[in-house]
């Protein structure tokens, strides 16, 4: 990542912006401004943004779809800023792949924290490579250093950088039942709010991608009252 993270902020009211590229320079960011999808993805095509900053409420773009948009073209992370607070809203932002989920209207404050625990999920330094070999469970290839998930048939498996750090954290703890608590812990950081929904949408979208096929073992387990579980045994190397 460069020195000064470079940061989009996509918002129809440009006092919003404004606010924002006033703001988060002090704390080490350089900032774009859009005020809509369009001009996003010409930001993002010549001058990449490394976390977008999107409201979903913008006339004409659906917030949810500039999202998904994003997921599939570049790694970059998305928080959702916006005036819809409700809960429906937020599990369907966390479903296309947001990062968190930001209400109007927002402490700054804690605005520049959850910026920089995104930040650090994503562009992480691996740590000593002895730690960071390859994690396999049945059949599945976790590599921490590169940060990639391969099938047991050899094919790429795109993860958001949450989704990521939540395998990684089951595939590090097999066998041992992890609290929504522990996994919003090691996976979000201390800055970020608890909402407990975020666990179990990140946890129901890698069960997808870890389909098994009918009539084999789930590879997540939910444990009623007391959170989750990854059920085969995991190997190193």
């Amino acid at each position: 990542m460069k020195s000064a993270p470079h940061i989009a902020v996509l918002d129809d009211e440009v006092d919003i912006t404004q606010l924002l590229a006033n703001y988060l320079p002090a704390h080490g960011f350089r900032v774009s401004q859009v005020h809509d999808g369009d001009a996003l993805i010409e930001l993002m095509e010549r001058d990449p943004a490394d976390l977008v900053l999107l409201d979903l409420g913008l006339p004409g773009d659906d917030g949810f779809s500039i999202a998904r948009r994003l997921r599939g073209r570049w790694q970059t992370g998305v928080i959702i800023v916006t005036g819809r607070g409700d809960a429906v809203d937020k599990v369907v932002g966390l479903e296309v792949g947001a990062d968190d989920y930001v209400t109007k209207p927002f402490d700054l404050r804690e605005l520049v924290a959850r910026i920089k625990a995104v930040l650090r999920r994503l562009f992480a330094q691996p740590v000593a490579p002895a730690a960071t070999a390859p994690l396999q469970f049945a059949g599945w290839r976790l590599d921490l250093q590169a940060r990639s998930l391969r099938s047991p048939q050899g094919t790429e498996v795109a993860l958001t950088g949450g989704e990521f750090d939540l395998l990684s954290t089951f595939a590090q703890h097999p066998g041992r039942v992890l609290s929504r608590d522990f996994l919003l812990e090691h996976t979000r950081g201390r800055e970020a709010a608890p909402f407990d929904r975020t666990i179990d949408v990140q946890v129901g979208r890698l069960r997808r991608k870890l389909q098994a096929q009918p009539g084999e073992a789930e590879i997540i387990k939910s444990v009623r009252g007391a959170g989750y579980i990854l059920v085969p045994a995991v190997a190193h190397g």
